[in-house]
């Protein structure tokens, strides 16, 4: 047995189960198999890798560090399999779209699905990094375009293509002294913004787009902002707000999708802050005919959200 995803599974399966037959009887394997497996990758590598002698099972430091070595293996072998590809599937165009993670969730369910309908030779593979990283990979051709928002604040050697996109609320929880019930969305001038962002705010991480821009408005408004919690994910920040742990702002995209709770929306302004979407590309670099048709589809696309 040589297939790390497979071991990978197998020692995941033996550790749900806490026992040799009932975790054979789900892989579909005999029992014998799976311990005499176990027992030779423990004299292969001349320690065990399980406790097994009471229960819950639980890995060895010795096993975390094999279970390490076969995630490494597996991913290295994912990523060769990816790197080869054009040189394996040749009759396949590949398309390598970095997007940071919370925006490919609103995002790529509209673009993808027709585009790939109507393009069945295209492979999409996608990066999912921060923006600054999916910045860097598209400069030094790592991949062949960035989707992602606020283009005034990307790489002048590259070209993109804008799309509007949503406008911002502030995500005011039923905790807020601010809060009003029997409301949802609030009129803007029902509360003076500048107090509201005074109050213990949710935020996402200082390296991501929508906190440059909601680092704009503190600055516009002379706030120090008092900040409770910071997270790499606006969903998280929406949910945590949702929840009651601090004010944030998020889009309707992502509130769309929340659990149906008693908040408050308060809308910002879109000349004090908007999303805008765009798709990137090396400046000087020639298109593939498929890239080109993903750039026309999502000129197309029509991403405004409504709550």
């Amino acid at each position: 047995m040589n297939d790390p995803e497979a071991l990978l599974h197998y020692l995941d399966v033996l550790l749900k189960e806490n026992n040799f037959t009932k975790a054979a009887r789900e892989l579909y394997i005999s029992q014998p198999y799976l311990t005499q497996l176990i027992k030779r990758i423990e004299k292969r590598l001349g320690t065990q890798i399980i406790n097994r002698d009471h229960v819950p099972f639980s890995l060895t430091e010795a096993g975390m560090i094999y279970y390490k070595y076969l995630e490494n293996i597996s991913y290295n072998d994912q990523q060769l399999e990816r790197e080869l590809a054009p040189f394996t599937q040749p009759n396949k165009e590949i398309i390598k779209v970095g997007i940071l993670e919370s925006l490919g969730t609103f995002l790529l369910p509209r673009l993808l699905p027709d585009f790939l309908k109507e393009n069945p030779t295209v492979e999409i593979q996608l990066f999912e990094n921060s923006p600054r990283t999916n910045e860097t990979k598209l400069l030094n051709g790592e991949i062949d375009c960035y989707i992602g928002q606020t283009p005034k604040t990307i790489s002048r050697d590259l070209t993109y293509s804008v799309k509007d996109g949503e406008q911002y609320y502030v995500v005011i929880p039923q905790s807020s002294s601010f809060f009003q019930s029997g409301k949802f969305i609030l009129e803007p001038s029902s509360l003076d913004l500048k107090e509201v962002l005074q109050d213990p705010m949710v935020l996402s991480s200082s390296e991501s787009v929508i906190r440059h821009q909601v680092n704009g408005l503190f600055q516009k408004f002379h706030i120090k902002p008092n900040i409770v919690l910071e997270s790499k994910s606006i969903v998280t920040t929406t949910e945590l707000a949702l929840r009651g742990v601090g004010l944030t702002i998020s889009s309707a995209s992502i509130l769309t999708k929340m659990r149906q709770t008693p908040i408050n929306l308060l809308p910002i302004d879109e000349n004090l802050i908007s999303i805008q979407f765009f798709i990137a590309t090396q400046t000087n670099k020639e298109l593939s005919p498929a890239l080109q048709r993903l750039i026309t589809c999502f000129k197309k696309l029509n991403l405004k959200s409504s709550i």
